[in-house]
């Protein structure tokens, strides 16, 4: 895709954004009405907060990441965050016809999801921090790109991508509701085709020494896969 062309699109989704916002803007009863109906409840706002706090520090580490060698396309990029971000709402917002409940109303359980959640951001700064320049947000190989081994990812070859799971698990128990594990579902199918993707870029990448870490550690569910 060529620079003029990905400029084309922010500008559409930017402008996409900007009328919905102005929708909301302009017409208060419109804006009233969903504000009543998207009402989050105090243990899912702190829920939410974890998260603002994840996404300000990946922010600011995504600044240390290295020149790309090879990466995959624009769209499939773009179709990941896409299908994550929309995951990632059904997660949190209380859509209607999606709130019955599937657990009960209790205080332990929304504590146990808080503590988790947090206990995976933790082991996603742990992870990220070993990763170091190797990260990126797209699936890639940088430049001088090296088969890190140290930290989570002595066991788990995705310890990143398990910490988001287990992210979505600790919003999941606070929520209580049937949207969040609908989420969950689409985040795990997002999750896992972008390891197979990651997983055939490093095998190309470091062949035989791939291969005997692979078969050393699991992909990013430890047991499972």
């Amino acid at each position: 895709m060529t620079q003029k062309t990905k400029t084309l699109a922010r500008i559409g989704y930017a402008a996409a954004i900007g009328a919905v916002a102005g929708a909301l803007l302009t017409h208060t009863h419109l804006r009233q009405t969903i504000a009543r109906t998207f009402q989050l409840s105090p243990s899912m706002r702190a829920s939410v907060a974890l998260w603002v706090i994840f996404s300000i520090y990946w922010s600011i580490a995504a600044k240390d990441s290295a020149a790309t060698k090879s990466s995959e396309s624009w769209w499939s990029r773009q179709l990941h965050l896409v299908i994550v971000n929309v995951a990632l709402v059904i997660l949190i917002l209380p859509i209607p016809g999606l709130t019955m409940r599937f657990l009960p109303d209790s205080r332990a359980i929304v504590i146990a999801g808080l503590a988790i959640q947090a206990a995976f951001i933790l082991l996603a700064v742990w992870a990220r921090r070993h990763l170091g320049s190797n990260w990126s947000g797209e699936v890639r190989i940088a430049t001088g790109h090296q088969l890190v081994r140290t930290g989570p990812y002595r066991w788990v070859r995705h310890p990143i991508y398990t910490a988001v799971l287990g992210m979505y698990c600790g919003t999941l128990l606070v929520s209580g509701q049937i949207h969040a594990p609908i989420a969950l579902v689409i985040v795990l199918l997002a999750y896992t085709r972008k390891i197979s993707m990651e997983e055939n870029a490093l095998r190309e990448a470091f062949g035989a020494e791939h291969e005997i870490y692979r078969q050393e550690t699991w992909a990013w569910i430890p047991g499972v896969y």
